[in-house]
């Protein structure tokens, strides 16, 4: 199989966020041909298209980056049954100007992590609609809903839940297929 540069954006900012523990650790367990790398969010300025003019140096790093991967992996948590501000916003700032969308036809996965037993349903699903705008095509199966994430972890933030470990090592499998089946 073909080796595969993955980036992977969490959708949250907390220092103790489960979706940077969780991301962490898909980046730990990854087959070999998935080489894994964070793209930070936290400094994208907001998305408004009167900037495209000059755009902000952090919209054009992240874009590039984008660029630069083979696919992608979105972990978010859930806010108001929806996907963080911060995420939509680099979803936004990805996509444009229009006609030049850095996310355009890279296939990705999706995982949403939560406290709740509801496990981020609402954004996972809220950042699928948005996937399917931008021409990312998004493995369906199996979803990745991680609920009960603050018993998931040790006081150093590694994964400590067996199930989990083995339900997130399956999911990984799946998406190294569907990374080599759609990648272009």
């Amino acid at each position: 199989m073909k080796n595969y540069k993955i980036g992977v954006i969490v959708g949250s900012l907390r220092k103790e966020s489960y979706n940077l523990k969780t991301a962490k650790a898909l980046m730990a367990m990854a087959p070999q041909s998935l080489s894994m790398e964070l793209i930070n969010i936290a400094n994208l300025p907001m998305f408004n298209e009167d900037l495209e003019a000059t755009p902000p140096q952090e919209w054009e790093t992240f874009r590039n980056q984008i660029k630069a991967v083979d696919g992608l992996l979105f972990l978010t948590p859930e806010y108001n049954r929806s996907v963080p501000g911060v995420l939509k916003n680099a979803i936004d700032v990805g996509s444009r100007p229009y006609g030049k969308n850095s996310f355009d036809g890279k296939p990705a996965g999706v995982v949403s992590v939560s406290i709740g037993n509801i496990s981020g349903f609402g954004a996972n699903h809220h950042l699928r609609q948005s996937l399917v705008f931008l021409n990312i095509p998004t493995m369906a199966q199996p979803e990745a809903y991680i609920g009960g994430a603050a018993n998931l972890f040790d006081d150093s933030g590694t994964l400590t839940n067996d199930s989990t470990k083995d339900f997130l090592s399956g999911f990984l499998g799946a998406f190294e297929k569907w990374i080599d089946t759609n990648t272009k």
